[in-house]
């Protein structure tokens, strides 16, 4: 079965936490930034031969940003 390619940064977090059951970690961010940063990684380049430079920009951001929200509901971050 196909699945749309997400849209928005819900329907990506939906694919990546409800679709998939995959847990989004402090660690598997970094990983997955790390293989979407490194051109010279070859399921990098497979993502945007397949999806296209646009997608794979978006969802670098869209990693970025969960990172983000999990480093704002962190216990241990300090308050400002």
């Amino acid at each position: 079965m196909a699945f749309p390619i997400p849209a928005s940064y819900d329907e990506w977090r939906h694919c990546i936490t409800e679709v998939c059951g995959l847990a989004l970690t402090n660690a598997f961010i970094h990983q997955r930034l790390a293989a979407l940063e490194n051109s010279n990684d070859h399921m990098t380049r497979k993502f945007i031969a397949l999806y296209g430079e646009s997608h794979w920009q978006q969802t670098r951001a869209w990693f970025t940003r969960a990172l983000n929200e999990l480093a704002d509901s962190s216990p241990t971050r300090n308050p400002r």
